[in-house]
């Protein structure tokens, strides 16, 4: 399985940009599909997820500002960043919860993609 990343780039304070990341490869089952971040420093945080019934989490941070959506097949995932600002400056990593069969949990990440904010 592997997850390719895209949609990263740079962009100015109060713009947007759009994430997205492909699954290939068969999962058993997926339970979740997650954006992550890690700036320059910093521990990598979960950004916003969305479960395989379609409910959405996300950090404080984010909320109001960005989208996690997905396809039906769930092999692809989307984020939708609206109103950047430069502490939004990071490298976006797609991850996706499965499980490879029904005993047995399996966390994949894609290769990240980087999003810079200027001021």
């Amino acid at each position: 399985v592997q997850l390719q990343a895209s949609g990263g780039g740079l962009v100015q304070a109060g713009g947007s940009l759009k994430l997205s990341c492909t699954r290939s490869g068969t999962i058993f089952m997926i339970k979740a599909m997650n954006w992550y971040r890690q700036a320059p420093g910093k521990q990598r945080e979960l950004v916003a997820g969305i479960d395989r019934d379609g409910i959405t989490n996300y950090v404080d941070s984010v909320r109001g500002r960005f989208t996690i959506s997905r396809d039906n097949a769930m092999k692809t995932v989307y984020l939708q960043m609206n109103s950047l600002k430069s502490g939004d400056t990071a490298v976006y990593y797609c991850n996706v919860e499965g499980y490879t069969d029904p005993w047995t949990s399996q966390t994949y990440w894609g290769q990240g993609t980087q999003v810079t904010v200027s001021s």
